[in-house]
């Protein structure tokens, strides 16, 4: 086989660059920091802030890694039964649209997410998580379908490198808006809060490799 056009492997490498924004502003360093102090009681010397959820309550920290924990477990359980039915039916693309979609969906809707509103916070969460990574199982898929063998982990490599790129480029706009809120006339919160609006920025630049499909080879996948 021969390693797909340009378009197709910068539109591949894209979807990284939005994808890796969620792993390091959502769940890395902005947001956790964001649901900390939203679910806390604002007193630095309380040792365990807890939290109301379901008629239990939780360590708020507690929380959110049960989250977490909760999201992968929905992804494991699925990702089986749905990459078997993309295979069989040759849609992968379709999977990977729609998991794309309610991942950025839901790192959006995260803008809305305040100490009123833990319910949509904790859905949003789950949704975020699991359309980052159930997507991720679609695009790595597609690797060995744009890039011939022995261009593979150049490929491979041009996608991490795009998203360490992306990724870094909106926290460091997280940052600025953050640190220097007052500049900007808005609070530390609402600065937070716009960064997860952003989500999975420029995914719009992945229809580079939606608008035209990948290199053909033997296999059904």
């Amino acid at each position: 086989m021969q390693t797909a056009s340009k378009k197709v492997v910068n539109g591949w490498a894209m979807y990284d660059w939005a994808n890796s924004v969620y792993n390091l502003v959502i769940t890395s360093t902005v947001f956790p920091a964001y649901f900390e102090s939203i679910t806390g009681d604002g007193n630095d010397e309380t040792k365990q802030d807890t939290v109301l959820f379901l008629g239990r309550e939780f360590i708020n920290t507690s929380l959110y890694n049960y989250t977490l924990a909760f999201s992968f477990l929905l992804v494991a359980i699925m990702m089986p039964l749905l990459s078997s039915i993309a295979d069989f039916r040759g849609n992968k693309k379709s999977f990977l649209r729609f998991f794309m979609t309610i991942g950025s969906v839901a790192c959006s809707t995260l803008f809305f997410f305040n100490n009123s509103n833990l319910l949509l916070g904790i859905v949003s969460m789950i949704f975020a998580c699991i359309g980052s990574w159930a997507g991720l199982v679609f695009y790595n898929s597609y690797l060995p379908e744009i890039a011939a063998p022995q261009d593979r982990d150049r490929i491979s490599a041009k996608g991490f490198a795009y998203g360490y790129v992306g990724s870094v480029i909106l926290q460091l706009l997280s940052f600025v808006l953050i640190l220097k809120n007052d500049v900007w006339g808005i609070s530390t919160g609402f600065a937070s809060q716009l960064s997860f609006f952003n989500g999975r920025h420029l995914v719009v630049f992945i229809r580079k490799f939606f608008t035209q499909p990948p290199a053909k080879n033997n296999s059904r996948r």
